[in-house]
């Protein structure tokens, strides 16, 4: 977190905060609802300017209960999710070493991977407190390159790093956020 904001929760430490205003969609982009975008269920505009976003990246965080929040100063912004509070991207190099990158720039070490019912691709790290993300559709193509699906297209493997083999689990889309401890949308539960 950001010594401003640090600094500004310590003069202010009261400041309601809000829900509804900002999101996180399936891409990894972060979009700004008004209430016209809030009304009509609308993702919003994306957020282009690379100073916010650093910022929005940089003092992101969970509560106790699993909700996202940006940390604006004094004031906790909840994030709406286009699925998991984390989306990477998967990319191989010319010598065939995988690396995932979150939304924020950050390394992802998948422990587990698995193959929601809609064709997700999901990756949980091995952090405390653990990490779920979501793979970047754009990506499929590299993920199929490392990966061997069974008939049901939710059971395989997926070839990482180092001859490390990690097995693809089956996973209800609907289930994923109450089986990975998060909140995809705070707004519905205020």
């Amino acid at each position: 977190m950001d010594d401003v904001v640090k600094q500004a929760l310590a003069k202010w430490p009261n400041v309601p905060s809000c829900t509804g205003w900002l999101m996180l969609d399936r891409r990894g982009n972060w979009r700004m609802r008004d209430e016209a975008a809030q009304a009509s269920g609308a993702p919003g505009t994306p957020i282009r300017h690379e100073a916010l976003l650093g910022f929005i990246n940089r003092n992101y965080d969970a509560d106790e209960r699993g909700q996202w929040f940006f940390q604006n100063g004094p004031q906790r912004v909840y994030i709406e999710l286009g699925y998991t509070p984390w989306v990477v991207r998967l990319s191989a190099d010319a010598a065939g070493v995988l690396a995932l990158t979150d939304q924020a720039g950050g390394a992802f070490e998948p422990s587990a991977v698995f193959v929601d019912d809609e064709g997700g691709v999901l990756f949980v790290d091995a952090s405390a407190p653990l990490r779920v993300a979501v793979l970047h559709d754009h990506d499929l193509e590299v993920f199929s390159d490392h990966a061997a699906l069974g008939d049901d297209s939710m059971s395989g493997a997926f070839r990482w790093n180092n001859g490390v083999v990690l097995p693809l689990q089956g996973v209800q889309r609907n289930e994923v956020a109450a089986r990975f401890g998060f909140v995809d949308s705070p707004a519905a539960n205020v």
